[in-house]
């Protein structure tokens, strides 16, 4: 089946037919680095970084350019407010972004250009779009002549006319000759970044920015263009603008853009004092809890985000978790068993289950990335797995193949979450070493003993907890179990004796 995808220029779903056979040129627009990203940019970010993943789960070579505005209004005044350089400013949120999107498990992209590096890109630019007519100088600005491209407004099917009673005046209207001409070239103001240009000193505009970027990296026409639904007018409507006029070509094929997102059902916004910044929210929930979250909901369609909603997420991810440590489990169990035997009834039942799993969790992702219907195809899988792991590891006749079967079963879970990013860390790090070291003193286990890998001491603390408890200890016991899980190591008591995973 095709891939299809929502168009924002043609509102409806498409196949996907890309410029080169097997491989996808993908554009997003990144972040104006002034402050720590919040909730509504990384929800964005993070379904574009569930498309990139899946389109190449699918086979697709996959060229991903994301920018980084580094000079903008946002940042001077931000700089202004903090008594230090628009470059200072620029500097510590770059950074202070791509930690977080680390932190969320988003990949980094394969080019990632700062607008500060490609002024004299853009500087060319504007130059072919001033000799061509599609834009003038006025006082050292130069603007984009809106009338001067005719299908203006074809990606956001905006009425100009009706709304130019809603344009607010100022002294930079007077400098342009109609309404909805934007700023390509902004004339330098004291104290502000500037650069050398056949208009005099000053710098770019945001919309040209990514114009620029995207054509030098992908080519003046690619394949995808994303970027949050804020984004559709007028930042990509200008970018169209530039763009077609700049190179008589489409500029892009298929405009993507993901839905908004709402705090405890409300829109988040400054007026309502509700923004939230992702780092926040990590410090209180793991990454995949949140990106867990934000899969359930269709990345064009709004998301309701709360505690109640995270918590939900949180155990349902803990479903896909346990779900592999039982499969671990039994495959340790099942150690000295042929792994190349004949296929039992059993078998047989879930490897057919995880092949129609595989197929409905493709079909929900061709069409148009349906990330929540894959999920449900994912945890139909889990229910196969679990009855399947509690059939075998109850029979008194081993299946002679589980081995080979719960091998495919755990190469489903990894394949189809990895996918959508989730479970990168399913092998979490594990605890703290010293705090690990601190419990095993105060349970009575030596420093020459706790001179082991931090699972071997994980082992060690369970079986003087099982000692403990054989005693009668059960302060000891309950110690151990709650120094344990502290640490984030969860311990579960079996019919023959324990076993224990690292959580989160």
């Amino acid at each position: 089946m095709a891939i299809k995808i929502y168009n924002t220029m043609t509102r409806k779903k498409e196949e996907l037919v890309t410029r080169d056979d097997g491989k996808v040129s993908m554009y997003v627009c990144g972040p104006t680095v002034y402050n720590y990203i919040h909730l509504g940019n990384a929800r964005t970010f993070l379904n574009f970084d569930v498309i990139r993943r899946y389109l190449e789960f699918a086979g697709y070579e996959v060229t991903f350019v994301q920018n980084i505005t580094d000079v903008d209004d946002k940042i001077i005044n931000r700089a202004s407010e903090e008594g230090t350089t628009a470059d200072d400013v620029a500097t510590r949120y770059r950074t202070a972004f791509e930690k977080d999107m680390d932190a969320l498990g988003v990949k980094r992209p394969d080019i990632a250009p700062r607008a500060t590096e490609h002024v004299p890109d853009m500087i060319e630019v504007i130059s072919v779009l001033v000799d061509q007519g599609h834009a003038y100088e006025s006082d050292g600005d130069v603007y984009f002549d809106v009338s001067s491209f005719a299908d203006y407004g074809r990606l956001s099917r905006r009425d100009l006319e009706q709304q130019k009673s809603n344009i607010q005046c100022g002294p930079e209207a007077e400098r342009k000759r109609d309404t909805w001409d934007f700023a390509l070239w902004k004339a330098a103001k004291p104290g502000e970044p500037s650069w050398d240009s056949p208009w005099g000193p000053g710098r770019p505009g945001w919309h040209i920015e990514c114009s620029t970027m995207s054509m030098k990296y992908l080519g003046e026409c690619f394949d995808v263009h994303g970027g949050g639904l804020d984004l559709v007018f007028p930042h990509h409507e200008n970018e169209i603008a530039q763009a077609e006029a700049y190179s008589g070509e489409r500029f892009v094929k298929y405009w993507m853009h993901s839905g908004m997102l709402n705090i405890d059902q409300e829109k988040m916004s400054k007026s309502l004092g509700n923004i939230k910044s992702l780092r926040e929210v990590l410090e209180e929930y793991d990454a995949d809890t949140v990106r867990m979250l934000m899969l359930g909901t269709h990345y064009r369609s709004p998301l309701s985000f709360s505690d109640e909603s995270l918590g939900e997420a949180h155990a349902s991810l803990e479903r896909i978790r346990n779900c592999l440590f039982n499969i671990d489990d039994l495959v340790e169990r099942l150690q000295g068993f042929a792994q190349d035997a004949p296929l039992s009834e059993a078998d047989r039942r879930l490897l057919d289950a995880l092949s129609e799993a595989d197929m409905e969790f493709r079909s929900h992702m061709d069409d148009d990335l349906n990330s929540a219907a894959a999920i449900g195809s994912i945890f139909g899988a889990v229910r196969e797995i679990n009855t399947y792991v509690g059939e075998v590891g109850s029979s008194q006749a081993l299946s002679p193949a589980a081995g080979t079967v719960l091998a495919c079963a755990r190469a489903f879970l990894d394949e189809h979450c990895g996918a959508l990013g989730l479970l990168g860390g399913t092998a979490a790090e594990g605890p703290d070493p010293e705090a690990l070291a601190r419990l095993a003193r105060d349970a009575g286990i030596s420093e020459a003993e706790s001179a082991v890998p931090a699972d071997k001491l994980v082992d060690l603390l369970c079986d003087r907890r099982q000692a403990a408890r054989k005693d009668k200890d059960f302060a000891l016991s309950d110690n151990i179990r709650d120094g344990l899980a502290s640490l984030g190591v969860r311990v579960e008591d079996v019919k023959d004796g324990y076993r224990w995973r690292f959580g989160r």
